[in-house]
C-alpha cells in the first residue's frame, strides 16, 4: 500500500528509465511519450546535453542562498533578457510560484507609485495557473477553490473569447489582466494574435500591466520562444517554468523595468529560486533552443503533425471534433469523453493526457522525430478504427 497521499488519480505504470521521446516501463514495455511531463520535457528523456551540464555544475556547488551571487543565475537571467523582452528575472522553482510572483509584483508595482488600491487581477474564467492557494482563485473554477475557504480575494473573471465583458469587469481598481497565451488545463484554447494585440491597447489605454502565463505554452512549444511573439505585443509580465529546465525544477517571471521599478530587497524571495543546479541546466536547454535552425524546425513538425492530425479528423468526422493548438501544443478534441480513448491509445503505447472540454493533449519533445510523429499518427488512426467498429 503506497504511502502517498491520494492527491493524484496514477495510472497503474511506472517507468525505469526513458530516452528521447520513449520511455521504458518496469515491466519492459516501450512507450511513445507525448506527455513529457506536461511539456516539461522540451528536449525528452536524459537529453545527453542536459545530462553534462547537470553533472559539470553538480561536481562544483548544489546550492547557495540568494544572500550572495550566483554567477549561474546572473548569466541565465542575462541570456533571458537579451532573447526577449524583459529587463528583469526572478527565478522561482516551479509555475505556480512563477504566476504567484507575477500577481505580487503586479500589486507591488502600484503601491510603489502610490495607488494601493490598484490592486484586482482580471483573468478568464476556468483558466489555470497553479494550485497553490491564489492561484487557484485566480483560475475563477469552482472545482479548483472547493474546499479551500475562505475565499481569497483580488480576482476577478470574464469569459473566455467575450470582450464585452472584459471590457465591463475593468475599474479603477484592476492593477492588471492575467491570461494564458494558450489555454493547456483549459483545452488547448488559443488567444488569437489580433486579441493580444487588443488586450495591449486596453491595458495601456486603462494603464494596466498585461501579464502573459507562457508557463505551459513558452519556451518553444509554439514554434517560437514565446507563443505571443508572433503579434509583435510586449507583456508587461510573464511567468515561465516547465520547459525551460528540461525536466529540472525551475520557474521564472520576467519583467519589464517599469515594473522591477517597485521591488526592494526583501518584497519576494524563493530559497531554492535561481540554486546552480537549475541555472546550469536551464542555460543548456537555451542553447539548444537558440541553435540556427530548432525553432525553425519546431514550425515544420509541427505543420506536418497538424496535418496528419486533421486528415484523422476527416476520416472519422464523428470521433474527432477539432484539431487545435500551436506548434506542438496540440489539443485532439473528441465528441465526447475522452477518457477511455486516453486509454487505449495507452494500451497501444502511445501516452497522452486529459484537458478540459474532452481534448487529448498532445506533447511531444521539441526535438521530436518525424518516424516518432508517424508512429503516433498509426497509433492515434488505429483506436479511431476500434472506436468506429
Amino acid at each position: 500500500m503506497s504511502s502517498l497521499a491520494k492527491n493524484y488519480n496514477r495510472k497503474k505504470i511506472a517507468f525505469k528509465k526513458g530516452k528521447g521521446s520513449f520511455l521504458y516501463s518496469i515491466d519492459g514495455k516501450k512507450y511513445l511519450d507525448f506527455v513529457q511531463g506536461i511539456a516539461v520535457n522540451s528536449l525528452g528523456h536524459a537529453n545527453p546535453y542536459l545530462i553534462k551540464a547537470l553533472i559539470k555544475q553538480a561536481k562544483k556547488v548544489w546550492h547557495v542562498s540568494n544572500a550572495f551571487q550566483i554567477p549561474e543565475g546572473e548569466r541565465l537571467a542575462k541570456k533571458l533578457t537579451q532573447k526577449t523582452f524583459a529587463d528583469y528575472v526572478i527565478f522561482q522553482n516551479s509555475g505556480a510560484e512563477a504566476t504567484e510572483a507575477a500577481i505580487k509584483l503586479a500589486r507591488r508595482y502600484f503601491y510603489s507609485i502610490g495607488q494601493p488600491k490598484k490592486n484586482r487581477i482580471l483573468c478568464i474564467k476556468n483558466s489555470f495557473h497553479g494550485r497553490t492557494i491564489a492561484a487557484i482563485y485566480a483560475s475563477g473554477s469552482k472545482k479548483m477553490t472547493e474546499g479551500f475557504g475562505p475565499k481569497v480575494d483580488g480576482f476577478d473573471h470574464f469569459n473566455f473569447g467575450d470582450h464585452t465583458g472584459l471590457k465591463r469587469a475593468i475599474t479603477n481598481k484592476t492593477a492588471a489582466i492575467m491570461v494564458e497565451t494558450i489555454m493547456g488545463e483549459g483545452g488547448i484554447k488559443v488567444i488569437p494574435d489580433w486579441c493580444l494585440r487588443e488586450l495591449r491597447k486596453i491595458c495601456n489605454k486603462k494603464k494596466i500591466l498585461l501579464i502573459l502565463d507562457e508557463v505551459q505554452c513558452g519556451i518553444g512549444r509554439s514554434g517560437n520562444f514565446f507563443a505571443f511573439e508572433k503579434s509583435k505585443i510586449k507583456p508587461d509580465i510573464v511567468p515561465l517554468a516547465k520547459g525551460i529546465g528540461g525536466g529540472f525544477p525551475i520557474g521564472a517571471v520576467l519583467m519589464n523595468k517599469k515594473v522591477a521599478s517597485g521591488i526592494v530587497p526583501g518584497v519576494h524571495g524563493s530559497t531554492f529560486g535561481g540554486n546552480p543546479n537549475a541555472c546550469s541546466v536551464a542555460l543548456a536547454v537555451m542553447d539548444q533552443i537558440f541553435k540556427k535552425g530548432f525553432l525553425t524546425n519546431v514550425r515544420k513538425i509541427s505543420k506536418y503533425f497538424h496535418s496528419e492530425l486533421n486528415k484523422i479528423k476527416n476520416e472519422y468526422p464523428k470521433i474527432i471534433k477539432d484539431v487545435r493548438g500551436v506548434g506542438l501544443l496540440i489539443g485532439l478534441q473528441l465528441f465526447k469523453d475522452q477518457t477511455k480513448f486516453v486509454q487505449k491509445l495507452m494500451d497501444n503505447k502511445l501516452l497522452t493526457i486529459r484537458a478540459a472540454e474532452n481534448v487529448i493533449r498532445i506533447l511531444p519533445p521539441l526535438n521530436v522525430k518525424k518516424k516518432e510523429i508517424d508512429l503516433s499518427v498509426e497509433i492515434i488512426r488505429k483506436v479511431c478504427k476500434e472506436y468506429k467498429s
